[in-house]
């Protein structure tokens, strides 16, 4: 019996969150043919966790975007609802804590636009108003953007319609907080999150901002079951509906003839056509490394990835601690910590290896999920998202050495805050980096978090773009450097913006007959 059919409506590369979502779409819109070829021996890249010594241990996930209670659902939340997929959703108790002791800021901000905004009042007296202003234009361009997305707009139909959105799209982060002439404790206890999309808040979108503020401030959950409990039910229901999905296929070659996707090879030699390919591999090594022939790589394509800039990578301490987190002296979910808040200094300390990071942010999973290790233990992470390019010159000899002075001087960090010196109580310890993600999932120089997100590069100039940057004919991008950008939230989106573009190729093909 043959392992493959002659011929698929659909080729998904990769069984991470981008591409079973992508599979989803396909389904619920009558697609049924579906291939998914995965390279490792589960679902989920990098929405996974890992086992040592009886520790189940999440690797990745802090906190997901755009859930929302049973009744309420946000975007994501109500697609896993609608396909049926059942997530125990855990809801986390706050949005973060942010420690900046040179600043005189200790304080825990909680969801709720106007709750945060008292908050940061209590700190900064006085700031209510404007804060309580900001939170809310931030939600009105959240609001615009959703629809955007996927309601085409004349420009004048944008500016009476989404006129916040119209008048902040062109402008840093900065500089549209700047016009609030909040104090500088208050703008820094509003900076945080910067640190999840990768970019200085001088060269990242206001759009971009506004987007996660208002989406982190509407409550953010984690999965009962770690991350890998989104892989595993979203993997059960795209076979439940059809789906053939293979593990350990990797995805060698995809093939193109005159312009157009016809199938592809695996490292196996087994060569599958299709009509349509959804690759989860970054554009830059697909164009570079998997087309084949690469003559049927136009030059655009090439001059386009050469211009984008990979986003960060991160640096993590994972570790399960003796003792119960009050005991070593956590006492909140979510941290952000550090010597400074200005994100430029902050950008290039993280370009180098030679001195501490001095801004890194901690979760304690026991806060949102008690049960992710039995009682008396703690799970912490600690984690630091640095540019590509700090680990490029980074010997093999040094490797080791370097990861345990990071991992030392981030735990140190913390420990500054929190007054508990827990590295004694280590039970089980990991150290990612770039090259640990590399290694694992493949990822293009370790980086996770897809393209920089800047003011010439960001969602709102991806979407308007998007036709301009097709290149292969039935050839689809998800996963993070897909349009929305990184983070397990955005995959999922990725995911079906990609299914989409497939699903409107089909409609156009099939009304041209």
């Amino acid at each position: 019996m043959k392992y493959f059919k002659d011929h698929y409506d659909v080729i998904i590369i990769g069984g991470a969150l981008s591409g079973l979502s992508s599979a989803l779409h396909l389904q619920s819109k009558g697609v049924k043919d579906i291939l998914i070829l995965e390279k490792h021996n589960m679902p989920g890249g990098l929405a996974t966790d890992f086992v040592r010594n009886g520790f189940e241990i999440e690797a990745t996930l802090h906190e997901m975007m755009s859930i929302g209670p049973k009744g309420n659902r946000l975007k994501i939340g109500q697609f896993f609802d609608d396909m049926g997929v059942d997530i125990d959703w855990l809801h986390v108790p706050e949005c973060y804590r942010v420690a900046l002791p040179n600043s005189g800021i200790d304080a825990i901000l909680h969801e709720g636009y106007e709750n945060a905004a008292r908050e940061i009042d209590a700190v900064v007296p006085g700031s209510f108003e404007k804060v309580h202003e900001l939170l809310l234009l931030c939600r009105r361009v959240y609001d615009s953007m959703n629809i955007l997305s996927v309601t085409p707009m004349s420009k004048v139909q944008m500016l009476l319609k989404h006129p916040d959105f119209v008048k902040t799209v062109g402008y840093s982060a900065t500089e549209v907080i700047n016009t609030f002439n909040l104090p500088k404790k208050a703008v820094e206890m509003l900076t945080p999150y910067w640190i999840y999309v990768g970019n200085r808040m001088d060269d990242l979108p206001f759009t971009i901002y506004a987007f996660l503020m208002a989406d982190y401030f509407m409550g953010s959950y984690v999965c009962r079951g770690y991350s890998h409990e989104m892989s595993m039910k979203l993997e059960k229901k795209v076979e439940e509906n059809g789906a053939q999905l293979e593990f350990k296929q990797e995805v060698e070659k995809i093939l193109v003839k005159d312009g157009k996707v016809y199938g592809v090879r695996t490292r196996n030699g087994d060569e599958i056509h299709c009509d349509y390919v959804i690759c989860g591999a970054y554009p830059h090594k697909a164009y570079t490394q998997m087309i084949e022939p690469l003559s049927e790589v136009p030059k655009g394509a090439l001059k386009i990835v050469n211009g984008l800039k990979l986003s960060v990578c991160p640096v993590s301490v994972i570790a399960v601690l003796e003792g119960t987190p009050e005991e070593n002296g956590i006492t909140n979910y979510s941290t952000f910590s550090g010597t400074t808040m200005d994100t430029n200094e902050i950008w290039e300390n993280y370009k180098n290896l030679t001195e501490p990071y001095n801004y890194i942010t901690t979760i304690c999973l026991n806060y949102a999920n008690p049960d992710c290790v039995p009682k008396g233990y703690t799970q912490i992470s600690v984690t630091a998202l640095v540019p590509v390019t700090a680990f490029e010159g980074v010997k093999e000899e040094e490797y080791f050495d370097l990861k345990r002075r990071l991992a030392n001087e981030m735990m140190e960090e913390y420990i500054k805050i929190s007054g508990v010196d827990f590295r004694p109580n280590i039970t089980e310890i990991e150290v990612t980096t770039p090259m640990t993600i590399a290694h694992y999932v493949g990822a293009w120089k370790g980086s996770i978090y897809g393209y920089l997100h800047s003011m010439d590069n960001h969602a709102v100039a991806r979407l308007g773009m998007k036709h301009e940057d097709h290149f292969i004919d039935g050839l689809e991008f998800n996963g993070s450097s897909g349009m929305s950008g990184n983070g397990m939230g955005p995959a999922v989106t990725n995911g079906r913006a990609a299914a989409k573009a497939v699903l409107e190729d089909m409609e156009a093909k099939e009304a041209a007959k």
